[in-house]
């Protein structure tokens, strides 16, 4: 197989999709379009709209087809989500929204068949983030309809399969907090066969595998003139985190932020892991466990955006050393259910004169504090490399440095999804050396204390 030149990857995000294509000489993307990842009401739950995603797709990769080019297809999206194959090859059921919670008695049993967390290193977490507490939901609740399913495909590989006719699981969706996989081992859990689905469940695939070229009736509606591989794809988070693996040494940490804040304590142990506070293994594109730990930060920065208009960071460093001073505060969280402090809701502490730049020093101080909590879980060690949309956030890279007292790495670009995905296709696009964040003249280790103590530790 020749290397490609170019290549198309399809990236699905729990808010927005996007299909980019990268030139691989440079690593750098030539082209892109975007849509909003839409979730329908229902019946019979909250579901993605697949078939717009679809569509969306085909008209990228049919104009990219035209200009510039592209001779590959990777994959990547976002996890907690699998599709339910019937016997014609569309999906048996709606692809259900994670976010979805389910009726309390559905809930308790599930929770009774759930392996322990020794054996899965995935937390128990709310509505559908473990993808066996979604396949519990709706074999429970839908009989029929799951008795129709004929294969159980991870969702990146589910676009895979739709491009190519080839059905296949791979082992970073399987293995971030789906309670379905043994991350010291390699293999299914007992939940699998505990929900009787060993049987369903797609053969494992590396995700750097081809799968095979685009099926004839794609390729022509795109109007592909040659056979484009298209390979097996990959779970966001592990999508960023794979450029690092590559050519770095351990320890080190990564900060994937998006929809969720990601952190990767790479070169670390599972030894140390507290279910209770949203830490858990993923496993990464060479299947290897990393001890990781999460929270909604992107979620939370919308949220913000709409109560405190946007981010001037100019504003926002200005009003830091008023804001330490003061100690206007917010505590955790703005999107409850997850991250390390699960139960609790927001506050606002000191803040009843606070102008907007200082609210939003608060804010970035606040992400940053949630971000080094999560690291901390993880046992972190080394400099840490910050992508996606908070690298551009000066006040919130700033903060980090003095809290951590180590590198902050800020790396270029929007998001290290895309990139991660076009190395599944073997080449190792160039990119651009991070920007150290700077250490600033105020110091947080105060606040921080106070900060803490007011959480209760």
């Amino acid at each position: 197989m020749t290397m490609p030149e170019k290549i198309a990857v399809l990236d699905i995000g729990k808010t927005n999709a996007k299909v980019v294509v990268l030139d691989c000489m440079t690593g750098g993307e030539i082209a892109e379009r975007r849509t909003p990842n839409r979730v329908l009401p229902g019946p019979p739950y909250p579901h993605y709209d697949i078939e717009s995603l679809w569509e969306f797709a085909l008209d990228a990769l049919a104009g990219f087809a035209r200009e510039p080019g592209f001779d590959a297809i990777s994959i990547t999206t976002h996890g907690a989500s699998a599709v339910l194959l019937g016997t014609d090859g569309a999906p048996a059921l709606p692809v259900l929204d994670y976010e979805h919670r389910y009726p309390e008695d559905i809930q308790k049993a599930y929770a009774a068949l759930r392996p322990q967390f020794s054996e899965t290193f995935s937390p128990a977490l709310s509505g559908g983030l473990n993808v066996g507490a979604q396949l519990h939901y709706q074999k429970t609740a839908f009989p029929d309809e799951f008795a129709r399913v004929r294969a159980i495909l991870t969702y990146p590989q589910y676009w895979a399969f739709r491009l190519t006719g080839v059905a296949a699981n791979e082992v970073t969706s399987l293995g971030c907090h789906t309670d379905l996989w043994r991350p010291r081992d390699g293999s299914y859990s007992s939940l699998v066969d505990k929900l009787g689905i060993r049987d369903l469940m797609a053969p494992v695939r590396s995700a750097f595998d081809a799968l095979g070229p685009v099926l004839p009736e794609i390729a022509q509606r795109i109007g592909l003139t040659s056979p484009v591989q298209v390979h097996c794809g990959i779970h966001d988070s592990n999508a960023s985190l794979l450029a690092h693996l590559i050519g770095r040494e351990p320890p080190f940490a990564v900060v994937s932020t998006g929809t969720w804040v990601v952190n990767f304590a790479v070169g670390g142990d599972l030894d140390h892991l507290d279910p209770e506070r949203d830490t858990l293994a993923n496993v990464d594109a060479y299947g290897r466990a990393v001890p990781s730990s999460r929270f909604m930060g992107g979620r939370e920065f919308e949220i913000l955006i709409a109560e405190l208009g946007r981010l001037d960071p100019s504003a926002a460093l200005a009003a830091m050393p008023k804001v330490l001073e003061k100690q206007v505060m917010l505590l955790p969280n703005i999107a409850t259910g997850s991250g390390p402090f699960p139960a609790r809701e927001r506050q606002w502490i000191n803040d009843a004169d606070a102008s907007s730049g200082e609210r939003w020093a608060a804010a970035c101080l606040y992400l940053a504090l949630m971000t080094e909590t999560c690291l901390e879980l993880i046992g972190a060690k080394g400099p840490v490399l910050v992508e996606g949309p908070f690298s551009s956030n000066p006040a919130y890279l700033q903060a980090m440095r003095s809290l951590l007292r180590q590198d902050v790495i800020a790396l270029p670009g929007s998001t290290g999804t895309s990139q991660g995905a076009a190395l599944l296709a073997g080449v190792s696009p160039k990119t651009k050396p991070g920007s150290p964040a700077p250490m600033p003249s105020w110091d947080m280790r105060r606040y921080r204390a106070i900060w803490r103590n007011s959480l209760g530790g």
